[in-house]
């Protein structure tokens, strides 16, 4: 047996180039592995799900072989999406899962997030897999594969739950990703009269690419929010565990703002309860949760960091820059754009214009993120560098974070510059009270960053 490629090992999931680093023959031994685990933690089925790819149907079987040869059943729950595959868990009672998705990234790429026991799949844990397969620390049995639909419990749990006040007419934007295979009828059980833009799943993406937090793949729900009656625009990426929304006039409401509107609505109902929010996100998530008795955690980027920080202090809700909220009040604690989206509607719903509750959201001047591409392994290298020489980097901030990269706070905003743990770039985030303040803040991390990595290329005008 030829071992995976360690490359495909990654902080979050596991994900690589199908065919090349992901092969069907590699899927199988990583099922292997997580079937041996699943028995390790007395686990004996797992869910598994699959998005729209082109290359879903073929690894999904591969994975299936290899969690059964391990002795663990699988119960095959189909073309659905991730957090269907997380709901799965729950409602079959497995309390473990795998979906095989590439997100957001290019059609040529898939790969696989992981439950096990109640517990997401990251770090040291992805490792071990990887030492299993290794090692040859793998168990044999031969468990069963079953199938069954979880679409319409799924669909009858969210119908259940969320209440809108009026009717709706939306747009939706599922970016051909299989958020287009629940979306739909989901939004009209919940009331919704729907303008459906590239609700077909295409595992080829032929419109535009399915990741809402890029302003250019929304350009087609703006438009058609300029052009139809619909007054509110939803938009999912490529297995739908984020959100993108957009305002009748055009606004992208980035996911720390949506996460001020849900956090409002929340606290409430729990008052005084822990609100987490990764470290790309506006400094005015956090004054909005302390205006509302709250009490707001920033934590690390990504999905599998934040629900471990969930199960740990008891939030009642999370958030990240990208567009993953995770609902604990009413719901699993699961990231979910769909789910989301739901109660999105079931607030604004209480106004007869959806739009003016987003738009009088706390808002400052900012940047979307920003990507700097570098070699495999350096911006992890360039990271560290930053942060070693932060105070003298950045001598006039008033607060040097460092949990996820460098966040510098200044008196009037803050920037950020951490490695991606999915790709090979530096992610930049930049806040500000003004234009003025936003451009010096930007200048200085520009600064910083090249004097730490010489030859270093940053433009932020392109």
């Amino acid at each position: 047996m030829t071992l995976p490629a360690a490359e495909i090992f990654k902080a979050y999931d596991i994900r690589g180039i199908v065919d090349k680093t992901l092969t069907p023959e590699a899927v199988r031994a990583i099922g292997h592995a997580i079937g041996s685990e699943a028995v390790a933690r007395k686990q004996k089925a797992i869910a598994v799900g699959r998005d729209g790819r082109l290359s879903g149907p073929a690894l999904a079987a591969a994975l299936a072989e290899g969690i059964t040869a391990a002795g663990v059943d699988v119960i095959d729950i189909g073309c659905v999406p991730t957090p269907l595959s997380y709901f799965a868990a729950y409602e079959l009672g497995t309390d473990s899962c795998v979906s095989v998705t590439g997100s957001h990234n290019p059609p040529d790429y898939n790969g696989l997030k992981m439950v096990l026991g109640g517990e997401t799949l990251y770090g040291d844990m992805i490792q071990a897999l990887r030492r299993r397969i290794e090692t040859g620390d793998l168990t044999h049995g031969q468990g069963r594969i079953t199938h069954t639909d979880v679409k319409k419990a799924y669909i009858d749990r969210v119908v259940g739950d969320v209440r809108l006040d009026r009717k709706m007419k939306i747009a939706i934007d599922c970016g051909n990703g299989v958020g287009g295979a629940v979306a739909p009828e989901l939004f009209k059980r919940l009331g919704c009269e729907l303008v459906e833009l590239f609700c077909d799943v295409d595992g080829s993406f032929p419109n535009h690419h399915p990741d809402p937090s890029k302003p250019e793949n929304l350009q087609d729900l703006i438009r058609t929010l300029k052009e139809t009656d619909a007054e509110l625009g939803l938009a999912f990426d490529g297995d739908a565990d984020r959100l993108g929304v957009v305002t009748k006039d055009g606004e992208i409401i980035y996911a720390d703002r949506q996460l001020m509107l849900f956090a409002a609505d929340i606290l409430m109902r729990e008052p005084g309860a822990d609100i987490i929010f990764d470290v790309k996100c506006s400094r005015l998530v956090a004054e909005s949760i302390r205006h509302q008795k709250g009490k707001p955690i920033m934590w690390k980027t990504g999905h599998a960091l934040i629900k471990a920080k969930m199960r740990e202090t008891g939030a009642a809700l999370a958030g990240e820059m990208s567009g993953h909220i995770f609902f604990k009040e009413r719901w699993y604690g699961f990231d979910d754009g769909l789910y989301a989206g739901a109660r999105l509607l079931e607030i604004i719903s209480r106004w007869k214009d959806a739009n003016w509750p987003l738009k009088h959201l706390p808002k400052s001047t900012s940047t979307p993120e920003l990507n700097v591409k570098m070699q495999e392994g350096e911006p992890h290298k360039l990271v560290e560098i930053l942060q070693k020489d932060a105070k003298s980097l950045f001598p006039d901030a008033r607060q040097l974070i460092t949990i996820d990269g460098v966040r510098a706070e200044f008196a009037d905003g803050f920037g950020l510059a951490r490695a991606s743990n999915t790709t090979p770039v530096i992610v930049l985030r930049f806040e500000a009270d003004t234009s003025v303040a936003l451009t010096r803040i930007q200048a200085e991390f520009k600064q910083a960053l090249e004097k730490c990595w010489p030859g270093l290329l940053i433009d932020y005008e392109g």
